[in-house]
């Protein structure tokens, strides 16, 4: 088991005035941390954030989104298809330049954007064609894929685990593999252990999300993390365990995500007690 912290808490592109979080976060005892990667201009630049995480002896996973509707994957456009696999092909691009191990998120559609319907089989079948195309590109990068069910305020596609696990199904490429993540499954799902074992069944669970019920400090809400950590451990899982907590130092991200006040007094709480919290459910 690895632990890490994403670092969306801090920005949404990490430029050298984030680095002294970075070596803080190596100083409290974390295995590595995800990069958010949404500005794709510049692979050399997340090259130097891989430099810059070898020398602190950290390891990398990232996240990232489909930015609108012209790289939309779920979209009836075939142009708006092409253009989220070129938006990925990009992301990963600079993912491999970082020596990222991961990718998360929910690429497949916009963020908050809506049909007001239920998601159709056409718009599974067209995001499938866009992640049957990444995921061997990710896979020659050495990066697996893990897409992300979010809850039903942010997306309509791929809300619980047992979608996210029948998705998964219909990629159909050794490399594509879904995550779980302890906010969204508080939402959506009537049974989380049940559903971490939906998901671990399929051999594609490639990445954790450690998140409270309010996105704010791991163990002081009521999800009931301990546990489900210690379940995860239980039945096999030995990958990332990442917090992801979220702030309002990222006015977009923050309208998207729907945080309108402080969740903790400082960025601070939430990695120094997190990873006690995990390191205590794990018995470490």
């Amino acid at each position: 088991m690895k632990i890490g912290f994403n670092l969306l808490l801090w920005t949404g592109h990490v430029t050298d005035e984030n680095f002294p979080v970075i070596e803080n976060l190596k100083a409290t005892g974390y295995d590595g941390v995800e990069i958010p990667i949404f500005d794709v201009s510049s692979p050399a630049h997340y090259a130097n954030i891989g430099r810059v995480l070898k020398d602190n002896g950290l390891e990398a996973t990232a996240v990232t989104v489909l930015p609108d509707e012209a790289h939309n994957a779920i979209s009836p456009v075939a142009a708006n298809r092409q253009g989220a696999i070129d938006h990925l092909k990009r992301v990963l691009d600079c993912a491999h330049h970082a020596g990222v191990q991961t990718l998360c998120g929910p690429y497949y559609q916009v963020l908050g954007n809506f049909t007001g319907k239920y998601p159709t089989e056409e718009e599974l079948d067209n995001a499938a064609e866009v992640h049957r195309a990444i995921a061997p590109v990710a896979e020659a990068a050495g990066i697996k894929c893990a897409i992300e069910a979010l809850n039903r305020f942010e997306s309509h596609l791929l809300n619980t685990m047992e979608q996210a696990a029948s998705y998964v199904q219909r990629v159909n490429h050794p490399n594509f593999g879904t995550m779980y993540d302890t906010f969204h499954a508080n939402i959506e799902e009537k049974a989380p252990l049940a559903a971490i074992e939906t998901v671990f069944a399929t051999g594609k669970l490639n990445h954790v999300h450690i998140s409270e019920n309010d996105r704010g400090t791991p163990g002081r809400g009521h999800i009931n993390i301990v546990e489900q950590i210690q379940h995860l451990q239980k039945i096999g899982y030995d990958g990332w365990l990442t917090i992801e907590a979220f702030g309002g130092s990222l006015p977009d991200l923050a309208a998207a995500t729907r945080v309108w006040r402080d969740f903790f007094p400082s960025p601070d709480q939430v990695y120094l007690e997190g990873i006690e919290v995990i390191r205590k459910a794990w018995g470490h």
